[in-house]
């Protein structure tokens, strides 16, 4: 630490607070990325190409997209979700504790004052060769203010970086939010799908055990054989079968929502319903806007700004730090003339640190910087790059699986239309019971498929929003001096 004179001090202050203003490192310029003009995939039905304007009360406008499927369980179980899920908790406590952060980080631009008062009882034994034995007090009350100037723009841009970081968390949390929210959606219509081919497998049995006591009735009358009976049979347990087996699959579906929704899976349920394919109209607007809704991209690009930061502040190393210091208190041997104005003591001086050899330690820094920049900035176009994939592979499977869902129900036609030939057929006599069997599980076959790709389709339609960063948009993100504030009982989970 270098001394300076009281006489060269008050100018070697003022010219370094002067400096104090600047900063050091390059200016951040948020990254390039390639987008598309206009989405490849844009035809599937139920989707428009334009992006309407919030209007006030718009449900979509504060998050909540899923009421646009009209369901009231879905709604009840968001809203659930929303309060309790436990991966939402812990992503708004890293917001609360990033904001925290900040502030840290603003308070290194005010000096420190510190008190350290004390009575101390001190006994010298001998002085200058004589025996004093004497007992004596002493009673202090010091201050100390001590004041590193921001020079270079260090304290700045630490806060800055600190800022990006918070915005990062806060654009996760609500990544966290929209994932579990999508995930709830799309398990909620599997689980509905599930109940739909239950349905299904319960009437096709109690249909299979009409045929087998025909069957059995009309061999005892001699108008049937003993293997129509066994084929009726067979039929029927294999279809039980796979009617029992759905239980497993739905009880997974509801198990998973529970866990969701912050509840244990032994104690919730929810009753059977059936399957309503009502795929809500989607808007998506122009891939520039893509930019600015999902939180992933939001959070990436906030991670690029906060590596710009930190390269800037690995360079103020190379320059000199000034620590401005001073003290000042009472000290006296009676408590009486403590705080008498003879009993003052004081000491005010500045200093000046600078690395002088590191041996490439501060040129190293900058490089390891400068490095997880780029990394930054390529992990930022890879996620806008997978954000236009999962639009595009969405938009895909809506388009495909309207013409799809056309025609299966075809098929189905076709396939009744096949079983009625063959019923026909096997009662006048033309044809074995085989040909019906064979016709039902064909029917049964198709309808099973045309519940599989309407559960598809609303999960797609699911899987679309959320690649559209369902109703959130970047505008959501604190700016720096809101997160310099302090915020009471502040959290960034939705109440």
């Amino acid at each position: 630490m270098a001394g300076i004179s009281h006489t060269m001090a008050p100018a070697f202050a003022g010219w370094m607070l002067l400096l104090s203003g600047c900063a050091i490192g390059p200016k951040y310029i948020p990254p390039a990325a390639t987008v598309p003009p206009a989405y490849k995939e844009l035809g599937a039905p139920n989707v428009s190409g334009a992006w309407k304007a919030a209007q006030p009360g718009d449900q979509a406008s504060r998050g909540k997209w899923w009421e646009t499927f009209n369901d009231s369980e879905l709604n009840r179980l968001e809203e659930r979700l929303n309060t309790s899920n436990q991966n939402i908790a812990a992503a708004a406590a890293a917001v609360q504790s990033a904001r925290a952060i900040v502030r840290q980080a603003r308070a290194q631009y005010f000096p420190v004052v510190t008190a350290a008062p004390s009575i101390t009882n001190s006994r010298l034994s001998t002085v200058f060769g004589q025996t004093i034995g004497k007992t004596f007090t002493t009673y202090s009350m010091p201050f100390d203010v001590s004041w590193e100037p921001d020079l270079w723009g260090r304290v700045r841009s630490t806060v800055r970086a600190n800022a990006a970081a918070a915005q990062a968390s806060v654009a996760d949390l609500e990544n966290v939010r929209l994932s579990a929210q999508a995930e709830l959606a799309a398990d909620y219509y599997e689980l509905r799908g599930q109940d739909a081919l239950k349905r299904l497998l319960d009437s096709t049995v109690s249909a299979y055990q009409e045929s087998l006591e025909l069957n059995s009735a009309e061999y005892t009358a001699g108008l049937a054989s003993d293997e129509a009976v066994a084929q009726a049979e067979t039929q029927l347990k294999s279809t039980q079968a796979q009617d029992t087996n759905l239980a497993v699959l739905r009880a997974e579906y509801v198990h998973a929502i529970a866990t969701l929704i912050g509840q244990p899976a032994s104690v919730f349920s929810i009753l059977a319903n059936d399957l309503t394919p009502n795929p809500p109209t989607i808007l998506v607007g122009v891939p520039s806007e893509l930019l600015e809704r999902r939180p992933d991209i939001a959070a990436a690009e906030r991670s690029v700004a906060q590596a710009n930061t930190q390269i800037g502040l690995a360079k103020t190393a190379f320059f000199p730090s000034l620590l401005l210091s001073a003290s000042a208190g009472f000290e006296s041997l009676s408590i009486a003339k403590w705080f008498e104005w003879p009993a003052r003591v004081w000491s005010v001086g500045p200093g000046v640190a600078q690395t002088i050899f590191d041996a490439g330690l501060r040129r190293a820094t900058v490089q390891q910087f400068q490095g997880a920049y780029e990394q930054t900035v390529a992990n930022y176009r890879q996620t806008v790059l997978t954000a236009f994939q999962e639009v595009e592979d969405n938009l895909a499977s809506l388009r495909t699986l309207a013409t799809v869902i056309q025609q299966q129900d075809s098929a189905i036609e076709a396939a009744k239309r096949t079983l009625e030939i063959a019923e026909v057929r096997y009662k006048a006599g033309l044809d074995p019971y085989l040909n019906v069997i064979v016709a039902q599980t064909s029917l049964l076959a198709d309808q099973q498929t045309a519940i599989a790709f309407r559960a598809q389709q609303m999960v797609a339609s699911v899987q679309l929003i959320k690649a559209l960063g369902g109703g959130w948009d970047a505008s959501q993100i604190p700016s720096q001096k809101e997160l310099e504030r302090r915020i009471p009982n502040e959290s960034g989970a939705k109440q």
